[in-house]
């Protein structure tokens, strides 16, 4: 696997899979001339923390997206693939989301920072379309046996769009999160090879 030039931009071996027939979306490498979106739409202390796990401080800056992005996007060597979500149509950027923590030995990954940063784009489908193509990047591109997230334990919501896509609690790590001077307790879920390739 690679990369290749598209028009001038850096391109992923991803986008010569066939397009999703019902997704609306595709996913290209998040790079630095992203970095004024993704702050644009970070949002508050509380609203980052939801989004980004403990992995960001409130305010988000410049060199936590240089951090981000130092070492990613090579789908052979790189352990992180980081994307922004743009609208196949219209080609307005709607969100952000990554695959972290890629592991070929064990063939194991992890999503992470998923954010529909749109606010017309919420509550629209979107946020199942990015995990669902980010799923078929760790698992059909990629080879990967077995895919995680963290949940934290209020966000009901999201919980039950994972589980929508395949995903099964594994356990609830509890007051393992200390933000915002207080303790959370986070979800660990999972789906494995098998059970994607039997929604397919």
């Amino acid at each position: 696997m690679g990369t290749h030039e598209v028009k001038g931009r850096l391109a992923s071996l991803y986008e010569k899979l066939a397009p999703a027939k019902d997704h609306q979306i595709r996913l290209e490498y998040f790079l630095e001339k992203d970095f004024d979106q993704l702050l644009e739409w970070s949002g508050d202390a509380v609203f980052l923390q939801q989004w980004s796990g403990s992995g960001w401080e409130y305010p988000l800056d410049q060199d936590d997206l240089n951090a981000h992005i130092k070492g990613s996007n090579h789908p052979r060597f790189s352990d992180q693939l980081i994307y922004i979500a743009v609208d196949r149509m219209t080609n307005r950027k709607i969100g952000h989301v990554a695959l972290s923590k890629i592991d070929r030995s064990n063939r194991s990954a992890r999503i992470s920072k998923l954010l529909v940063g749109d606010p017309e784009a919420r509550g629209k489908g979107y946020g199942r379309q990015m995990i669902q193509e980010l799923l078929r990047i760790g698992f059909d591109t990629l080879g990967m046996h077995r895919i995680t997230l963290g949940v934290y334990d209020y966000n009901g919501s999201a919980i039950q769009l994972y589980e929508s896509c395949g995903f099964s609690k594994e356990g609830l790590m509890r007051d393992s999160s200390w933000l915002n001077g207080q303790y959370y307790s986070v979800y660990e879920m999972s789906i494995l090879e098998h059970e994607w390739k039997a929604l397919q």
